[in-house]
């Protein structure tokens, strides 16, 4: 045992750094001491931390600043290519906090990790975080155990098979298993806070969402993918399925009201044709799904005007004449 807490010296003064020592709390060798042994019960006398400080530092190559250097103690610098920012945590933990497709306590247990990350100092600045959100999170725990396994079938060119679950409302609202496909996947998207999977279901040629918080016991199976996709017909798809609505993709053309246009970006990304209409409207013309478009025209349907196609303008005139007599 001894033997193990001589060996241990560098690690435990390299964890007292990483813990509690940046460039405004800087930790004499007495300092480090105390630390050591009130977190590890070891006692280490000053010139062994001394000397195991330039181990680390000029051997090991880790960026500390020492008292010859400042004057004043020793403190762990940052590594820019692979220590987080504060900033850099802080998202990652609004990230997770806030995610729908991620379990609570799998959220909380990643949140934990992330601020393992950081030094005491930094977890003091938020130690009061609350999290402000709907109660929209998913209670599937398969979710990145689902992503995983997906990585390695594409790799791997696999089918996959799984239970695919939606709300049915039966004696009572309950989640239903309404089919059990067998799928060629091909890649994995995320949309709105959700992750889908873009895939070709046995016996069909073209491309299919699933969302990823819906698929039950998922598992590979060793069955070749045999229609080939390439990296752009799913990029084409992916970018052109308006909140994950697949379908043929077609030149739509809108009359928008001008508070619209953030949404319009937001929603349709950059690779669009704004026009300014008049003083209260502009003109938009986007590749996409009609599908998609009409279930976001339908949101806005006081604020917008479907002009083309004509079969999507016909479409939309009936859904609001069916509305309209719902109201009457």
């Amino acid at each position: 045992m001894e033997l193990y807490k001589k060996n241990g010296n560098i690690l435990y003064i390299l964890n007292v750094l990483k813990k509690y020592s940046d460039e405004d709390h800087m930790l004499s060798a007495v300092d480090i001491q105390r630390k050591i042994k009130e977190e590890y019960d070891i006692d280490i006398d000053t010139r062994t931390i001394r000397r195991n400080i330039n181990l680390l530092k000029y051997k090991l190559e880790y960026d500390i600043s020492t008292r010859d250097e400042n004057g004043k103690g020793y403190y762990i610098l940052r590594n820019p290519d692979t220590d987080f920012e504060p900033g850099e945590i802080r998202a990652i933990i609004d990230t997770f906090s806030y995610a729908n497709y991620i379990v609570p306590s799998i959220a909380k247990n990643i949140i934990t990790k992330c601020k393992n990350l950081q030094n005491v100092y930094e977890n003091k600045k938020i130690e009061n975080y609350i999290i402000y959100a709907n109660d929209t999170k998913t209670d599937n725990m398969e979710v990145l155990k689902n992503i995983e396994d997906i990585v390695v079938a594409i790799d791997k060119s696999h089918k996959i098979k799984f239970e695919y679950w939606k709300y049915e409302m039966n004696e009572k609202i309950e989640k239903t298993i309404v089919s059990k496909p067998i799928v060629s996947p091909y890649a994995i998207v995320y949309d709105k806070q959700q992750f889908y999977l873009i895939g070709i279901k046995e016996g069909n040629k073209e491309f299919f969402h699933y969302r990823l918080d819906r698929i039950k016991n998922l598992k590979e199976t060793n069955e070749k993918i045999s229609i080939k996709k390439s990296k752009e017909q799913i990029k084409d798809f992916a970018q052109s399925s308006v909140e994950v609505f697949g379908g043929k993709k077609e030149e739509v053309e809108a009359v928008c009201a001008n508070f619209l246009l953030d949404t319009i970006f937001d929603q349709f990304g950059r690779n669009i044709t704004i026009i300014k209409n008049d003083k209260e409207t502009f003109r938009v013309i986007v590749d996409t799904s009609t599908r998609g478009f009409k279930m976001w025209a339908m949101r806005n349907i006081d604020c917008v005007e479907v002009i083309r196609p004509e079969s999507l303008r016909n479409e939309m005139k009936e859904i609001i004449k069916i509305a309209n007599r719902k109201y009457d």
